[in-house]
């Protein structure tokens, strides 16, 4: 056969995301399936099952991470690593995370069926609490095999009704040995639906991403005086949140005068003590910006500095505290011209794009050679029960990621 011509099953493919969708299925047709819940365990089961019906072996690291095993004639190559996450936000979509494990697994059905023996092994890994819904942070399991995260620390993680997360990982019966852990391989490659418009305004089929954005945030604080709300004169007022608005305004002034592809976001505030006839006397929100060019976040830090001192008005205080940050993560060029040589094989349009959303890969990508591909997420919607990607869509993106790997292991 010429494997150069060989394509999945996309019938199997999109009844294979159906079925794992009825895991924590919601009524809206989306997914609420939190990490180590029952739906992501039940969910687990059934990836494990797949896989061991295809011929792999399964087993799992001391973070729950899953490893699905195919054999190939070197077994003593480092494996070629396809992988995502099953885990979903509350009310997400069918999509986010488990298409790219659902895409290993449909490559490796596709690779047995025709008779393909990889020359190394290959290894589909769904990957545990990568969106950090039920316990934070997102990414927890690839950070720790990273580095990034300590595992202690992430094993007190909470969730809301104070689970801890090194109980919830014991009680799914997934927490497997550290030896386990994923320490080399030829490469680790993620599909993954865009979260965005990008691709579908353009019209094109795939995205090669080359870099995951850099971010910081900070939490300011703007602390005033509470009154009366009918006795206090105006000019008499240490008002808070009208201060806080004047520093949200300043703030959006000075960063639509940076670069057009800075993205920010003020997206949680507190004020206290939140009654209609009292003035707020403390505003707390978060500001977080990401751009690919670490230049552009560090003339953010600085408007945020200036701005914290310039706003010491109207007798409020000001401060900001970075919370955290991350630098922006370039991904291994020979794989991102893998993924372009496979997208011109197939006659597919693609562009070269940056992820402003964080994904696995990010933290893979610290020791392993690391590239993603995006497909088109329709009115750029995802984290919802509306998201959706349409069939085509999910074939084309499959089908470039067999067609990569196939020159790999051929």
């Amino acid at each position: 056969m010429n494997t150069q011509t060989l394509l999945i099953n996309g019938q199997r493919l999109q009844e294979t995301i159906e079925d794992f969708a009825g895991f924590g299925g919601t009524i809206n047709g989306g997914v609420t399936r939190l990490a180590l819940s029952e739906a992501d365990i039940n969910a687990r089961a059934h990836f494990k099952s797949l896989c061991e019906e295809t011929g792999m072996t399964v087993k799992c690291d001391d973070m729950g991470n899953m490893y699905a095993r195919l054999d190939g004639l070197e077994n003593n190559r480092p494996p070629l690593v396809i992988g995502s996450h099953l885990d979903s936000v509350e009310k997400g979509g069918k999509f986010d995370g488990a298409l790219g494990v659902i895409a290993g697994l449909e490559i490796v059905r596709t690779l047995r069926e025709n008779d393909i023996k990889p020359r190394m092994p290959i290894v589909v890994m769904n990957i545990t609490n990568e969106e950090g819904a039920r316990f934070e942070p997102s990414m927890m399991s690839s950070g720790v095999l990273s580095g990034w995260f300590d595992k202690h620390r992430m094993m007190q993680a909470k969730d809301a009704q104070g689970t801890l997360f090194k109980d919830a990982l014991l009680d799914s019966g997934y927490e497997g040995s550290e030896g386990n852990r994923l320490k080399e391989a030829q490469c680790f490659l993620e599909l993954h639906i865009e979260q965005g418009p990008i691709l579908e305004s353009e019209q094109l089929s795939i995205g090669v991403v080359e870099a995951v954005m850099g971010m910081v945030c900070y939490q300011l604080e703007v602390t005033g005086a509470s009154n009366h709300a009918g006795t206090t004169p105006m000019k008499y007022r240490k008002d808070a949140l009208f201060a806080a608005n004047d520093l949200i305004t300043e703030i959006r002034q000075e960063m639509d005068k940076l670069d057009d592809n800075l993205v920010y976001t003020m997206g949680r505030m507190n004020l206290t003590p939140n009654i209609h006839t009292v003035i707020p006397n403390k505003v707390v929100f978060t500001l977080e910006a990401r751009h690919q060019d670490m230049e552009t976040i560090r003339q953010v830090e600085k408007i945020i500095q200036n701005l914290k001192h310039t706003q010491e008005k109207n007798g409020c205080h000001v401060k900001a505290d970075k919370l955290w940050g991350r630098k922006t993560v370039q991904f291994d060029e020979d794989c991102i011209n893998l993924f372009e040589e496979a997208a011109e094989k197939m006659g597919y349009p693609y562009k070269r794009m940056v992820s402003g959303a964080g994904h696995d890969a990010q933290f893979m990508a610290a020791n392993i050679p690391t590239a993603m591909i995006f497909v088109p997420s329709k009115n750029g919607i995802s984290h919802s029960e509306e998201e959706f990607t349409r069939p085509e869509d999910l074939v084309k993106g499959v089908n470039v990621l067999l067609q990569a790997i196939i020159s790999l292991v051929k």
